[in-house]
């Protein structure tokens, strides 16, 4: 199509985007909104019934379907000025930016970045597949870079081309037409010409993201070895990458489905690698100084000791009393000289005095802390919630520790009595006080995010 040509005496062609085996993609000037639009234009071929529904199939998805990782629909139509070149489009936001297989060609991106481009694409799959669409071709070229041409370098992206996607109704659809999807980025379910289901997304957008992060295609080739290979053995994941990477990427590629973490997991695991990476990097800008120095650094930059409680982590502290069945549970946060209880359930008592030999050593240790009986352990004696007129006799303790390493103070519960503390239970305390730091996290990211 010729640039200048008017579509439906609307849309003003303008310039080619992009070319595919079922369709072309031209940006255009909406004549009537004054905006600039991406026009998907269908290759015309009435006689081709399996094409003419997979177009009606891509316009009810996209139009039900509204996701700031997913490009948005404006339109659909069908220009009839030619009676005998009936032209039949999409028009759709344009994304201005390049796709992701194009950025990559420029070579690996970032850890950084591919958690960001990896949370996107895993929340916009997630949305999807919680309305029983599978999107079955997740690869580079589907996935455009958004360029706001502001002061904004946190990379979006954007999943598009929903033209194989499936409605999976209540469970996974096959594919009458043969596999769909591009072989380099297949699932291995897909490649053996099974069902694809929701997780097969999962599979291809992990091997997009180990591409992004090596700057290597894991199943190159010609199609049809590219589709076996997958069947045959696993794909590298470099021992060089980050443990979070190595444990994500290997769960989204195993082969059996089942073994793989829906969507939703994913974004919340890129989701928390992305506030870790926020951390650390935090840590490399600010002054030297290390030790309490450093450490203190750290429980400044949360404001927690200047915020007063809010009722979000004393909620947390009366939940971890009831899961326990203990009197007493404690969020602390310690200072140079005091231990503040930022919450607490079974007491009054608001601060201790900081025993630097003993009391705070306990509580900042590294690991769990547990005294099934606090009498005798001589290091209870430096707290007087053991020591006084509580007489507790049993404590268990986690850090509240930083994504960058360092820790903050401590999650806690108390008993009057001895009493057992199994793993099961060290885990379900690290869980809450995870939920503590989570919380932390992101009033920081929102406090930064107001000031810039």
């Amino acid at each position: 199509m010729e640039p200048g040509f008017l579509l439906s005496g609307r849309y003003r062609i303008q310039a080619l985007i992009g070319t595919g085996s079922q369709s072309t993609v031209y940006r255009a000037h909406d004549e009537l909104l004054q905006r600039e639009v991406a026009v998907k234009l269908f290759r015309d071929d009435a006689d081709d019934l399996e094409h003419t529904r997979r177009q009606g199939q891509e316009v009810r998805i996209l139009a039900g379907m509204g996701h700031h990782a997913l490009v948005t629909l404006f339109d659909a139509g069908a220009d009839l000025s030619d009676p005998e070149a009936r032209l039949t489009y999409l028009v759709m936001e344009l994304v201005r930016g390049p796709d992701l297989r194009h950025r990559a060609a420029q070579g690996p991106l970032s850890a950084a970045h591919m958690a960001l481009i990896g949370h996107d694409l895993a929340d916009g799959l997630s949305y999807i597949h919680h309305h029983g669409i599978v999107h079955r071709d997740v690869k580079p070229a589907n996935i455009l870079l958004v360029d706001y041409s502001n002061d904004d370098r946190r990379p979006r992206a954007k999943l598009s081309d929903f033209g194989v996607a499936v409605m999976t109704g209540s469970g996974p659809v096959g594919d009458d037409s043969g596999t769909s999807g591009t072989p380099a980025y297949l699932s291995p379910e897909q490649a053996a010409g099974e069902p694809a289901g929701p997780l097969s997304d999962v599979y291809s957008l992990g091997l997009v993201l180990l591409e992004g992060l090596t700057g290597k295609m894991a199943y190159p080739g010609a199609p049809i070895q590219s589709a076996v290979a997958r069947l045959l053995h696993d794909p590298d994941i470099p021992e060089e990458l980050a443990p979070i990477w190595t444990s994500l990427l290997s769960s989204m590629l195993a082969r059996d489905p089942a073994d793989r973490p829906p969507a939703r997991e994913v974004s919340l695991a890129l989701r928390q690698e992305v506030i870790n990476g926020a951390a650390r990097h935090r840590l490399e800008a600010a002054p030297g100084g290390t030790g309490e120095e450093a450490r203190m650094r750290a429980v400044e930059r949360y404001r927690i000791l200047d915020t007063p409680s809010d009722g979000a982590f004393d909620r947390i502290a009366r939940l971890a009393a009831r899961m326990f069945a203990v009197p007493v549970a404690i969020v602390s946060v310690v200072d140079h000289d005091r231990i503040w209880f930022k919450a607490h359930h079974g007491t009054d008592v608001t601060q201790i005095g900081r025993d630097p030999g003993l009391c705070a050593s306990a509580i900042l240790q590294d690991e769990t802390w547990i005294v099934e009986d606090a009498t005798r352990d001589p290091r209870s004696l430096a707290n007087p919630l053991v020591a006084g007129e509580f007489g507790l006799q049993f404590y268990a303790g986690v850090p509240l520790r930083t994504p960058d390493g360092y820790n903050l103070g401590t999650f806690c519960i108390l008993d009057r009595e001895p009493r057992v503390f199994s793993a099961a239970d060290t885990r379900a305390l690290e869980d809450l006080a995870a939920i503590v730091m989570n919380d932390l996290e992101m009033r920081l990211q929102s406090r930064e995010a107001i000031a810039s």
